[in-house]
């Protein structure tokens, strides 16, 4: 019956209308810097190429916030390698084409700057048991943990691994994590391959097994190492900067499920990921888990993961490179019906390993994003078992229209907000008063600065009226500030579908209509009624011209 349950749905959901657009939702993309896959593609070996490198960034975050996503997990250490300077490993060759050489900038904290420019949040992606393959430390040389601590490491089937069960392999990591928590303005920690390596029944530590086992059983005392280090780091990282977010991306399926079984690829069992537990014990805010599946081997795992989430985050990570004809070919609707499913099922959101087959546009993903899943901002929710402390209210709204047209407001951050980061999302509505609870209404979120200058893409998406609410870094938000009232600025529609009503003025002469950028459109003498069936679809102001040639703006039309 379950197994009839989840091809039932299967059949369904392709026929479901697209669920309506949720206020907050986790958009995410894996950005992989290993080898280039997604960035850079362009190497830092001068001024130039670091000019190159950083505008190539620049492009992808640009893409991404046009696409109204939210979230980058940006690879930050690689194979026991970095793209920061770091004290404790050295620089990845992707970043200039070399092992260990200083790219001339520091490409994780340009990264974070131009994030948030954007509205984005930063999330470090930490490659974190794997080492590198042979090839990998030769290249590291001294600069390579196998070389520096040959004791806490593993070689196994041609690549090296720190080795979970060892203490110092926790310490290691601990440097790790506190090292870019103290350090930068990353958003969230999200850690990688926090596992034992496929096939791991056979991993070489059976010395460490027996000097750190205490009597437990092997299986278990796995399980236990990697939780141990789970905890530590999240520990730590909290220690620093309790709004950092701590996520990770274990095996997509965590065992086997009631309604069907994992067939022999499991966290669990196979690679010793006891990811829910860590959910249920608190050390850990999100999973991304790597659910690169089709049908039954995605819906009942993906409601194992929701069932069993311990109220925090699940975030489904979508294998969309695998709609490539080179990978596996899937067809598009087979992403569309997950994406489906986690909102009607209300996960918390989408994340999509690769970003490069995200903005290549592979079978028509983005387009399909853009035009039906994300056509408006969404929100990170709120990490409220953190704290769920709302802040103040902005104040002393200004809102004026300029000279091209467009709309500048301004605003001042609460005063007991003032020693407190916080970010504004900046609401607008046709109706009075603005509703911030539809998802709608969100115009432009985590805006750094205290003022704006609003211009609608497109002329028929003008808003009327704006409220701006303050948020910290948990996500809480304040009540909204409105901008303006209805009887400010307040332009009353004119039209009802194509005709225009115009209220008696005694002595008008002419009437203008005008686009919303001021650029004059048409102009006809005065009468009560005027047909406006040539009037392209869009957005425009009417004005009165008197016979004094006196011009008053009268109100506008939305077609």
């Amino acid at each position: 019956m379950r197994t009839f349950f989840i091809t039932l749905l299967l059949i369904i959901l392709p026929f479901l209308p697209v669920a309506s657009q949720p206020k907050y939702e986790i958009r995410a993309t894996w950005l992989t810097t290993l080898g280039g896959m997604d960035w850079p593609r362009t190497k830092a070996g001068n001024a130039a190429g670091i000019q190159r490198q950083k505008k190539e960034l620049c492009d992808i975050l640009d893409r991404l916030k046009a696409a109204n996503f939210n979230m980058v997990l940006l690879q930050t250490r690689l194979r026991g390698d970095m793209i920061y300077p770091s004290s404790i490993e050295t620089f990845a060759e992707s970043l200039t084409g070399y092992t260990g050489r200083n790219p001339g900038y520091d490409p994780l904290a340009f990264a974070i700057e131009e994030c948030h420019k954007r509205g984005l949040e930063l999330h470090a992606w930490i490659v974190t048991i794997p080492a590198g393959n042979t090839r990998q430390v030769k290249l590291l040389g001294r600069n390579s943990v196998v070389q520096k601590n040959r004791s806490m490491c593993k070689l196994y089937k041609g690549n090296w691994y720190l080795d979970p069960g060892n203490p110092d392999t926790k310490e290691y990591l601990s440097r790790i994590v506190k090292e870019v928590a103290s350090r930068y303005d990353v958003d969230g920690i999200h850690f990688d391959y926090i596992r034992y390596p496929e096939q791991a029944e056979n991993f070489p530590d059976k010395d460490t097994f027996r000097k750190y086992g205490k009597g437990k059983e092997l299986k278990q005392w796995r399980r236990d190492n990697i939780t141990e280090i789970v905890r530590r780091l999240y520990t730590d990282i909290k220690s620093i900067k309790p709004w950092i977010k701590v996520s990770s991306s274990p095996v997509g399926k965590y065992r086997d499920t009631n309604r069907y079984p994992s067939r022999g690829w499991n966290a669990y069992h196979i690679v010793y990921q006891d990811a829910q537990k860590w959910l249920k014990e608190g050390i850990h805010d999100a999973l991304f888990p790597m659910m690169y599946f089709q049908g039954n081997n995605f819906y009942p795992f993906a409601l194992d993961w929701k069932e069993n989430s311990g109220n925090r985050w699940i975030v489904p990570g979508l294998g969309i490179y695998f709609l490539s004809p080179r990978e596996q070919d899937w067809a598009l609707d087979e992403v569309v019906r997950q994406i489906h499913f986690t909102r009607q099922m209300k996960l918390n959101g989408q994340a999509y390993f690769r970003n490069r087959f995200l903005l290549d546009n592979t079978k028509g993903i983005l387009d399909e994003l853009e035009e039906n899943f994300y056509t408006a901002p969404a929100l990170v929710p709120p990490m409220t078992w953190q704290d769920s402390i709302a802040p103040a209210a902005p104040t002393t709204p200004v809102l004026e229209q300029t000279a091209n047209g467009n709309i500048r407001m301004n605003w001042q951050p609460a005063p007991d907000d003032s020693r407190h980061p916080v970010v504004y999302h900046l609401y607008g509505s046709n109706t009075y008063p603005v509703d911030i609870n539809n998802s709608k209404n969100l115009l432009e979120p985590h805006l750094i600065s205290t003022n704006y200058e609003y211009a609608p893409t497109l002329p028929w998406r003008q808003k009327r009226y704006f409220a701006v609410t303050a948020a910290d870094r948990f996500g809480n938000e304040s009540a909204p500030l409105e901008l303006n009232k209805a009887s400010d600025m307040d332009m009353p529609l004119l039209n009802k579908g194509d005709i225009l009503y115009l209220p008696d003025v005694p002595d008008a002469q002419a009437i203008v209509i005008s686009a919303a950028t001021g650029e004059e459109i048409s102009r006809l003498v005065y009468a009560r009624q005027v047909s406006l069936e040539q009037l392209p679809v869009g957005f425009y102001t009417v004005s009165v011209i008197n016979e004094d040639d006196k011009t008053v703006l009268s109100g506008a039309i939305l077609k």
